[in-house]
């Protein structure tokens, strides 16, 4: 039998508010696949919602991804025994899409040895993804800005999250597909709602690069996305409105549903100010407060 790679690819939260499929963070929750070149196709499903991922051959999304990624190099992928072991929460908004498909670059750059530095994986991810603000926080680890070029490329700038600022998610009981939460959304936005955004996405960096908390919760106001999705998610607009000692302020996890919670280090009881919002509106949750994953996927 071949030697066993083993890879584990962080999920992510996407937007942090006002940074609309620029800015994602790189969250302690993890995918696992653990694989090798065999006769034939074999793949196996454990862990957080296995019997919601497709364990048949053809219709996996790493498979899928990785023959996509073989096919682009003009090469032949061989069958794998590829095992999966899973704990990022499926339409959630904590980018389990984006671990998938990063996964699948990785596993056919791996078994066909195409020698990708993390900058290529991640421009093929993010072509594969459509945007890169989930792909590059799985890749690269941390808080990532990240821009697509006219050509495809990828560009993406990591940054460490300062250390008197964490962040936790709540997670309620439900899913919400990003189909939904995307056809929500309108064509265009006014000049002030743009240059609302523009400005607080640039305080958001300015106020992560150096720690200061002064600029929250402004720097998570948002114009573009939330407000929309809040007719989808109970108690959104309640949530993004929270002040208290110790809490930054919370967004919108990517598309939704759960909820990203900026607080200041040893504060972690401003999330149930959140989880009793939520249950006020009739939903149950729990809180994933293991903080960010400071470095991306990992080939062990």
């Amino acid at each position: 039998m071949s030697p066993v790679s083993i890879l584990r690819v962080p999920g992510s939260s996407a937007n942090l508010g006002p940074g609309f499929d620029a800015l994602g963070i790189a969250l302690q929750v993890y995918l696992e696949c653990r694989f090798f070149p065999s006769e034939k196709l074999s793949i196996r499903v454990k862990g957080r919602d296995a019997d919601m991922i497709s364990p048949r051959g053809e219709d996996n999304l790493i498979w899928q991804t990785a023959q996509a990624v073989a096919t682009r190099a003009h090469m032949t992928l061989p069958p794998v025994s590829l095992e999966i072991i899973n704990d990022i929460p499926l339409g959630k908004g904590l980018g389990s899409s984006a671990a998938a498909l990063t996964a699948g670059v990785i596993i056919a750059e791996t078994i066909l040895g195409l020698g990708w530095k993390p900058g290529r994986i991640l421009d093929e991810a993010a072509r594969l993804e459509g945007h890169p603000d989930n792909v590059a926080a799985s890749v690269l680890g941390s808080i990532v800005a990240s821009a697509t070029e006219p050509g495809g490329n990828t560009r993406a700038v990591r940054l460490p999250m300062p250390k008197a600022f964490q962040v936790a998610v709540v997670v309620p009981n439900f899913q919400l597909p990003t189909k939904e939460a995307r056809a929500v959304l309108p064509d265009t936005y006014s000049r002030a709602d743009a240059t609302f955004n523009i400005q607080r996405a640039a305080l958001l960096i300015a106020a992560l690069a150096t720690g200061d908390a002064t600029a929250f919760p402004t720097a998570l106001d948002d114009r573009l996305h939330q407000p929309f999705r809040s007719q989808l998610v109970p108690g959104l607009t309640e949530i993004l409105r929270l002040r208290a000692p110790g809490l930054l302020g919370c967004t919108l996890s990517g598309a939704g549903p759960a909820v990203l919670v900026f607080y200041e280090r040893g504060c972690e009881h401003v999330c149930d100010l959140v989880r009793q919002v939520f249950a006020m509106n009739g939903c149950t949750t729990e809180v994933i407060g293991s903080g960010v994953a400071e470095r991306g996927f990992e080939l062990l």
